[in-house]
């Protein structure tokens, strides 16, 4: 079968840097002279320096969030040791030939244009803390699809890009969401019209190059009414000693009868904190799909969330956590029901080797006003050896009696019998093995696209390679 290099590199063949050829760089540490600095590169209008200003008050002034107290490793970052904005190009290009060369090199080596031929309706690249660059279909645009960085989107479209920017995870939700507000740079800026439909996925790709590096992307959707977009990013950064820290933030807005699907799929190196707000606002009948895969990073915080606003919306959580040696992955889901006949589903899987820790921590919320909502709720561990851990922390806040609410967990490890019953058929233990962890993924491996359903097996063969066999 053929298939692209799509976005799902290993860190063992994809933790190259190149070069660092910055236009623009900020001293270490952050301040109100650092964030100037951001808004004035970008020329900003007033009213996006001064909340960034504000932003940048609440992140000093709150503490980490109360769930970080059982999670290791969070309070080592140094925040005055990152650099909060690398910008290797001052605008972004609409052809791969226009790039760089260190920056065309680094993107050709994970097979980002090919991907973009065969597969794709439009792709940003970002490349530290700037979007490098970014095409769209003309078809798509000629319907009225806005796809952009969201600099471009704010100087652009800056009536609709203040309507929606910072409603749905504003800066005070939590101290990396102000840190985030303070210091974004990049991202994307999605506006899908009224009935819609983009049939092929619109990509986004974040590669952290420089070290000591804060990649602060921003992406924010709009998905109008009877609507649908499949956006998808993938994420690298090279092995450094050094920390490096990821902290997005995503916005969506999904219209009455609108759909949107976001695909994540994280390769970081083990050398950075990915620490991520992301969130949707689900109108009337709307549906919301997160589909997260987690691996690499040394520690990452997680939770894609679905708030439920409008009668029979839907909200879906597929999230995968793979840790190896050294990583802790806490991940997992929120689904917020504020709106009669609302439903959820959050299925979460989690793969520990060789001493690595996976958690799975999530929210189920029912409103009082939330009649006749539902939620399911599966968390499943697998370990392959007797140093791995993993832990679920699940919260259920049901304020309505008419709410029916159902919660599954397992935790696992790979059976003698099982091992031997394949090894019966004719299979080797590390083929044995490998079948059984993939038969364990299946579930949320079947919900990408094809292409993107190869890669990922082949992605966690390589980075669990020894421990599967």
């Amino acid at each position: 079968m053929k298939h692209s290099n799509l976005q799902l590199p290993s860190s063992n063949l994809y933790s190259f840097s190149m070069p660092e050829t910055a236009s623009v760089r900020t001293p270490s540490g952050l301040s109100e002279s650092t964030v100037q600095k951001i808004s004035a590169h970008k020329n900003e209008p007033l009213w996006m320096a001064n909340l960034r200003l504000s932003a940048l008050k609440i992140f000093s002034s709150m503490p980490l969030p109360k769930w970080a107290s059982g999670i290791d490793g969070l309070d080592q970052i140094d925040f005055n040791k990152i650099n909060y904005f690398v910008s290797p190009t001052d605008k972004p290009e609409t052809s791969w030939e226009a790039l760089p060369k260190e920056i065309k090199t680094t993107f050709d080596r994970l097979g980002i244009p090919e991907a973009e031929k065969k597969y794709l309706a439009g792709v940003g690249g970002q490349y530290d803390s700037s979007v490098v660059y970014h095409s769209i279909q003309e078809k798509l645009k000629k319907l009225g699809v806005i796809f952009c960085d969201p600099e471009t989107g704010l100087r652009e479209h800056e009536e609709l890009f203040r309507q929606y920017f910072g409603k749905v995870v504003p800066a005070a939700d939590n101290k990396f969401a102000a840190l985030n507000t303070a210091c974004w740079s990049g991202g994307s800026f999605i506006y899908v019209p009224k009935g819609v439909h983009v049939d092929l996925p619109l990509q986004a790709y974040f590669r952290i190059n420089a070290e000591r590096m804060g990649q602060f992307e921003r992406t924010l959707i709009i998905a109008d009414e009877g609507s649908f977009v499949h956006y998808s990013e993938g994420c690298t950064a090279p092995s450094y000693t050094t920390q490096s820290l990821h902290s997005a933030v995503v916005e969506i807005i999904v219209k009455p009868g609108a759909r949107v699907r976001y695909t994540t799929i994280q390769n970081w190196s083990k050398n950075v904190y990915n620490l991520v707000t992301k969130r949707a606002r689900v109108e009337a009948n709307g549906i919301m799909e997160w589909v997260d895969f987690n691996g690499g990073s040394r520690l990452t915080c997680k939770y894609p969330s679905c708030f439920l606003v409008g009668p029979g919306a839907h909200g879906e959580i597929l999230s995968l956590a793979m840790a190896g040696a050294g990583q802790h992955q806490d991940a997992g889901g929120k689904a917020v029901h504020m709106a009669p006949n609302t439903t959820s589903r959050i299925i979460s899987k989690s793969l520990s080797f060789n001493g690595g820790r996976t958690s799975y921590r999530g929210l189920v919320k029912v409103t009082p006003d939330a009649t006749g909502a539902k939620s399911h709720v599966v968390c499943d561990a697998l370990l392959l050896d007797e140093q791995s851990r993993s832990d679920t922390y699940p919260t259920m806040d049901v304020q309505e009696n008419t709410a029916t609410i159902e919660h599954e967990a397992t935790v696992a490890k790979i059976g003698e019998e099982q091992l031997f019953y394949l090894q019966s058929r004719g299979l080797s233990e590390s083929d044995a093995r490998s079948l059984i962890v993939h038969g364990f993924m299946e579930p949320i491996v079947k919900t990408l696209p094809m292409e993107y359903a190869v890669e990922l097996n082949r992605l966690v063969d390589m980075e669990m390679e020894g421990a599967v066999g």
